[in-house]
């Protein structure tokens, strides 16, 4: 994620982070009808290969607490669970650029 993100500030905001990898619908829009489609697929293959391995293995490790997980499971059940992991692996890219711009390390609060 280093080297897609070589230059932090190239994405103004950490919500277009997935953008910029391709990991978000693309919009279908005229006059009458607004939908989304399919993920874009446009951006670096290999980030994004790597982000939904990452999600994948999130989703489905029984981790306690978890709370990516559970807003991933939500997801799950209304949606199914191939686009839960795309959306997690969004969450995980967004997450990801937002540390490297401020420079924090990742701490989850587990919920109680």
């Amino acid at each position: 994620m280093v080297a897609t993100f070589d230059d932090a500030d190239r994405v103004r905001r950490s919500l277009s982070a997935g953008a910029y990898l391709g990991l978000t619908p693309k919009r279908y829009d005229s006059e009458e009808v607004s939908r989304n489609g399919r993920i874009s697929k446009r951006g670096d293959r290999l980030a994004c290969k790597c982000l939904y391995e990452a999600a994948n293995a999130s989703y489905y490790r029984n981790l306690d607490g978890s709370r990516l997980r559970d807003w991933a499971g939500a997801v799950a059940e209304r949606t199914g669970p191939r686009k839960a992991k795309v959306a997690l692996a969004r969450k995980i890219a967004t997450t990801l650029h937002a540390m490297g711009r401020s420079g924090t390390l990742f701490k989850e609060v587990a919920m109680a």
